[in-house]
């Protein structure tokens, strides 16, 4: 998929930690130093730009030691089995909008019990590392360029749950985690989607990273060891987008797909609805390269099909439609039925003054 690869950061954890935290910079080890700069460098990975080891800034880390047997993780099984999305989330103007997307997004909300917790997997959360935000309070991240002031403004002031961190560790083991303390936060493929999903912001969220280092298998296979935390009251979503090219987008179509991102689509739907664990080979799909012309919001998918394959039930459609031409907003849930009657409205306009490329959307 032309994505780089690398092996996982081979960091010593009693070299770096002499306690439960510790801090990481220019005086830290080569290995320690330089994992620190792929996972918490101030700027979004893509696959053209890897991460710099070049860039130094002081973080803490905490990595937590490993749940012994028999310890608090396993009394924390409830007999409810939280349920799992992916959405499409689109424009970030949807956390402002009512739509068909934003109306499905909420009937979800209402419709699941409450979680102990939300694990977002975001396709703006794309490094080079796989991590968790492990903070009390994450800030509301705005990684997104020329939209209202009003957008800028949103606060999403949901709590963190830092022992998630260990949990999430325990469940993906021998899968290495790093647990970030100070560095991401919130951004908005998951808070444009919360907003309308919970939007009393009082359930704790944690963001795990897309390791832009990995090929897909990696991400489906990450998706699957996720799913003991749906027994412990772990909401787990996925929030990208199934086609993604912003390169494509036409603004005048908010409310249609091109043949070729209709195709792509539907193809992606007949796996994920059939065979999800098959979901890693559309990459070799006609249409694949135009659908999908950078990983990052595609992978999210992957994480939902690795969880379907682990489920009693097969994954189905919450809401689907198209935005711009090149956007996909289909979403899809496993676990729960729940096909809202939604507006006719489709996706919110562009800003007008901002190629959609560098919007970030």
């Amino acid at each position: 998929m032309g994505t780089p690869r690398a092996a996982s950061p081979g960091v010593n954890r009693r070299r770096l930690l002499a306690g439960p935290a510790a801090t990481v910079g220019l005086a830290g080890t080569a290995g320690a130093a330089a994992w620190a700069d792929r996972v918490f460098g101030p700027r979004l990975v893509t696959p053209e730009s890897p991460p710099s080891p070049g860039h130094r800034r002081a973080v803490r880390v905490s990595l937590g030691a490993r749940s012994a047997p028999g310890s608090g993780m396993s009394s924390q099984t409830t007999e409810t089995v939280m349920p799992a999305a992916f959405f499409g989330h689109g424009n970030p103007m949807n956390a402002l909008e009512v739509n068909r997307y934003t109306t499905a997004w909420r009937d979800f909300g209402r419709a699941v019990p409450r979680p102990r917790a939300i694990l977002v997997v975001s396709a703006h959360w794309y490094i080079g590392a796989t991590a968790v935000t492990a903070m009390p309070r994450p800030r509301t991240i705005h990684d997104f360029y020329g939209f209202p002031r009003q957008l800028f403004d949103l606060e999403y002031p949901a709590p963190g749950l830092p022992e998630l961190a260990e949990e999430i560790s325990d469940a993906v083991h021998p899968t290495w985690v790093g647990a970030d303390v100070d560095s991401w936060g919130i951004d908005h493929g998951t808070w444009s989607v919360l907003t309308h999903a919970f939007p009393d912001a009082d359930v704790p969220v944690v963001q795990l990273s897309i390791n832009a280092f990995k090929g897909l298998d990696y991400h489906l296979d990450l998706g699957a060891r996720l799913a003991p935390l749906r027994q412990r009251g772990v909401l787990v979503v996925a929030s990208g987008n199934v086609v993604h090219n912003l390169g494509g987008v036409d603004p005048r179509l908010t409310d249609e797909g091109f043949d070729w991102a209709r195709r792509f689509d539907d193809a992606a739907r007949e796996i994920l609805l059939g065979a999800p664990t098959e979901a890693a080979r559309l990459d070799g799909h006609r249409d694949y390269d135009l659908a999908v012309p950078t990983p990052d919001h595609f992978i999210p998918l992957l994480y939902l099909a690795g969880l379907a394959d682990t489920a009693a039930g097969r994954p189905e459609v919450l809401v689907d439609g198209y935005a711009y031409g090149s956007l996909s907003m289909t979403a899809y849930t496993v676990g729960l039925s729940c096909r809202p009657a939604a507006p006719a409205t489709g996706a919110p306009s562009l800003p007008a003054d901002v190629p959609a490329d560098s919007a970030n959307i």
